[in-house]
């Protein structure tokens, strides 16, 4: 891969990726030092990644490098979207309102709710006995 590369930071739930993008690619995807088809084997997710690119039509005009950690798949294959979007937006920051349309710079702040005392988990309750 060449020199010169963007980068963009992705999160959601636990997962955080940091993401370059190489113009003047073939679309290869690198993620953890392995090929994106074999890190993300679920049906469906390598589009989803791959929405940012598809949206301003150059699917195959980048490589793409990911380091991601924490979390899991799903939340692994959202924080690399969002990283994706991002280092795009420092090559050309004219593709926010298409990529604001597409809600793909939008972090999902949903993350799992902490345990509360005196029940087994954040709202499910011990079972109620009578006698």
């Amino acid at each position: 891969m060449s020199a010169q590369y963007y980068e963009g930071i992705g999160r959601r739930k636990e997962a955080s990726a940091r993401v370059r993008l190489f113009p003047g690619g073939t679309g290869r995807i690198i993620i953890n030092d392995r090929e994106g088809s074999e890190y993300i084997s679920r049906q469906g997710d390598m589009e989803i990644i791959m929405q940012p690119l598809t949206v301003i039509g150059q699917d195959r005009n980048y490589d793409i490098s990911v380091h991601v950690s924490g979390g899991g798949v799903s939340g692994q294959r959202d924080a690399i979207r969002l990283g994706i979007a991002r280092a795009l937006l420092k090559i050309d920051p004219e593709l926010r309102a298409t990529m604001r349309d597409h809600e793909l710079l939008t972090r999902d702040a949903r993350v799992k709710e902490r345990k509360k005392p005196g029940l087994k988990r954040a709202r499910k309750a011990p079972t109620y006995t009578k006698r």
